[in-house]
């Protein structure tokens, strides 16, 4: 059935008036005062549908809001909905919304999912956590550019087949955990995004698929340790053991084997098992912006918005970078998240600072590309043009050194700013550039092992969903390094670097809370919200 439209007017509410006459492409409502309207209202105002311009809107944290009108399709040019943190119990058909990428109707109460999202083309991120859906359609297949699904904490049974289909060929990540799931399909090895062969190598790919089936009653006992102890290698090791022996005489295969192996053997497996079983949780405190000092907040230059438009920041304290190699696993890692989930940079960015060397507040904006200067990493102070230009000649001469006949991928990122009029840049309290994205951060800011609290920062020009999915990830990808610097004994400052004072070692994260807001004040973001870091298996994240 359908929604009848609010009957309170649209320029009652100031946030839709403001998005009309400002002609806004972004519209964020949450919280309780929109929920208080919401309720008076039963439900949003009619003038929200009106304002097509949109290519993001956010209605989140309103329990009143339990459906929406219809004419959501005609916000056409939406690249976004977000939708989370309500009571919605249906949503509308959305196959008008053909320029959608991110839908996240996380914590809910649906029991289906809306009409026409099996054919959004350009859909890429679909979140359906926290949920009461025990099945899901087919035709997820027609979503070609789908990289992300989150289906976990529903009461799934079993997951479509054709969600393993080879059209989904840049599907990355999967989360189903804590779901009713019984078997996990070993058809996952054939997603083209892991370049599966028939023999199964599920890590010999160039995206690696991170299946998250925690908190799921599976069949194989010893699987359900394994994901549970979310060792994904190990989980994709097993299946294609397992794929391997199904095809070459039947299912028993595994248990068969087992039989054959010396008591040494089965000793060290049964050691790696209670290891899984073992497995930590790690914990993050979030302080709240409130408790933040106010050189800590960003500001947002309208300008940015037809450049890079989307950012979040956050504050991480506790990060154990002293001991050994920790730093250069963190800047792995980070690297690593490059060229996986942020698409060699081409769908998102990573930059972090050491807090104590920056001047704040700052700055998102744009300059010219000849007034932009900046001191890369490793380099001497040069202006954007310079810079990038020296970037296109190294990756020039490693195209001719590897004799191939394109760039890298890794160098792929600089063709994003072709043509660009403006430079996005963050800035300091003096105007002095400390982050210059997708190419570089600042020399002058740059982390090291006497680095005791970083500025991390995510910019993308895709989604602000993005931005927040990644930074999620880092977080995740903190603790856990954090987690194998406390465990592992390494000494300190083994690179020649003057190792920062010593205290006890932890791996407990504190993630302080930061604004970005407009030029006049108002808020557009705060990292990490009460909707994030909700997806992140074994952590424990305490308000």
């Amino acid at each position: 059935h359908t929604v009848e439209h609010s009957s309170q007017n649209g320029h009652e509410w100031p946030e839709i008036k403001k998005a009309a006459s400002e002609k806004r492409r972004e519209l964020v409502l949450q919280g309780p005062t929109v929920d208080r309207r919401v309720s008076t209202a039963g439900g949003l105002s009619s003038a929200v549908y009106s304002l097509t311009l949109l290519n993001y809107l956010e209605v989140s944290q309103c329990p009143s809001l339990t459906q929406l009108h219809e004419d959501i399709r005609l916000l056409t040019n939406l690249q976004s909905l977000v939708l989370c943190r309500n009571k919605l119990v249906s949503v509308p058909r959305v196959d008008t919304l053909q320029a959608l990428k991110v839908l996240d109707l996380s914590v809910n109460e649906l029991g289906s999912l809306p009409e026409g999202v099996c054919g959004l083309k350009e859909l890429t991120t679909l979140n359906l956590s926290c949920n009461r859906l025990e099945t899901l359609p087919e035709g997820l297949s027609q979503c070609p550019k789908l990289s992300t699904l989150n289906v976990s904490k529903n009461q799934l049974i079993s997951l479509p087949p054709d969600m393993f289909s080879e059209r989904l060929e840049l599907l990355s990540t999967v989360l189903a955990s804590d779901n009713l799931l019984q078997e996990l399909n070993t058809e996952v090895r054939l997603l083209p995004a892991l370049k599966v062969w028939s023999w199964g190598f599920f890590w010999d790919s160039y995206y690696k698929i991170y299946c998250f089936f925690v908190g799921n009653s599976l069949r194989d006992r010893r699987l359900e340790k394994m994901v549970n102890g979310c060792q994904t290698k190990s989980v994709l090791e097993y299946l294609r053991g397992k794929s391997r022996v199904g095809s070459e005489g039947g299912s028993d295969g595994p248990r068969n084997t087992d039989k054959t192996k010396t008591g040494s053997q089965r000793k060290k497996k049964g050691r790696e098992a209670d290891d899984v079983e073992d497995v930590a949780h790690m914990l993050v405190r979030v302080v709240h912006v409130s408790s933040a000092p106010p050189t800590l907040m960003v500001t947002v230059s309208p300008e940015v918005r037809d450049v890079r438009p989307y950012l979040v920041c956050c504050l991480v304290r506790g990060l154990n970078l002293r001991p050994g190699n920790a730093l250069k696993r963190f800047l792995m890692a980070q690297t690593k998240l490059h060229e996986d989930v942020c698409g060699k940079r081409t769908t998102a960015t990573i930059a972090t600072h050491d807090v104590h060397l920056l001047k704040g507040p700052l700055t998102y904006g744009v300059k010219p590309p000849t007034q932009l200067k900046i001191t890369a990493l490793g380099r001497k102070e040069m202006s954007a043009v310079e810079l990038i230009r020296n970037l296109h000649l190294e990756a020039e001469e490693l195209r001719k050194q590897k004799k191939r006949q394109n760039v890298t991928g890794l160098h792929k990122y600089l063709q994003l700013l072709d043509g660009q009029p403006l430079y996005p840049c963050l800035m300091d309290a003096e105007g002095r550039v400390v982050s210059f994205p997708p190419i570089t951060n600042s020399e002058h800011t740059k982390i090291s092992k006497t680095t005791s609290e970083l500025f991390v920062e995510v910019t993308s020009a895709t989604s602000l969903q993005t931005c927040k999915d990644i930074m999620d990830t880092l977080i995740l990808k903190m603790c856990e390094l954090n987690r194998f610097t406390s465990e592992h004994a390494e000494e300190a400052g083994t690179d020649g670097e003057i190792p920062a004072p010593s205290n006890n070692s932890t791996s407990e994260l504190t993630v302080q809370q930061v604004r970005t807001v407009d030029p006049d004040g108002s808020l557009k973001v705060v990292y990490p919200s009460k909707t994030d870091l909700t997806n992140c298996p074994g952590l424990t994240v305490l308000w």
